[in-house]
């Protein structure tokens, strides 16, 4: 049984709804009242994932500079950092529970997504 059944269009159609969504939802959930530093990195992190989801090697994407394989490498460091930034920080409430769904749900996501691409080469 393949657990890899996420293919890049998918894939890709997830990141970027995500990606708009760590750069709105700090702002309604007013992340600022508890940390302003999880408001901000949330914010960072939507904008960098746009960005590299804009020049990964897959369907949904701008140009193709990086692949994809790199791409996920890239995710799942971002699903750690969230998992582990609320406890660095100190952060709780909404943003620290914000952090650790969004952070479980890019590891899943990295690891049920298949990584062969052959939509765009870098």
């Amino acid at each position: 049984m393949n657990f890899r059944f996420v293919g890049d269009k998918i894939h890709g159609i997830l990141d970027y709804v995500v990606a708009i969504a760590l750069v709105i939802v700090p702002f309604v959930l007013n992340f600022q009242a508890v940390s302003p530093f999880a408001q901000w990195f949330s914010v960072v992190a939507g904008i960098g994932l746009f960005i590299y989801s804009l020049i990964t090697g897959y369907s949904l994407s701008a140009r193709a500079l990086i692949s994809f394989r790199l791409h996920l490498a890239l995710d799942f460091i971002a699903g750690i950092a969230f998992l582990i930034t609320p406890f660095i920080f100190g952060f709780g409430g909404t943003p620290r529970t914000i952090y650790l769904v969004v952070g479980a749900a890019v590891i899943l996501l990295v690891f049920v997504t298949d990584p062969n691409v052959e939509a765009k080469t870098p």
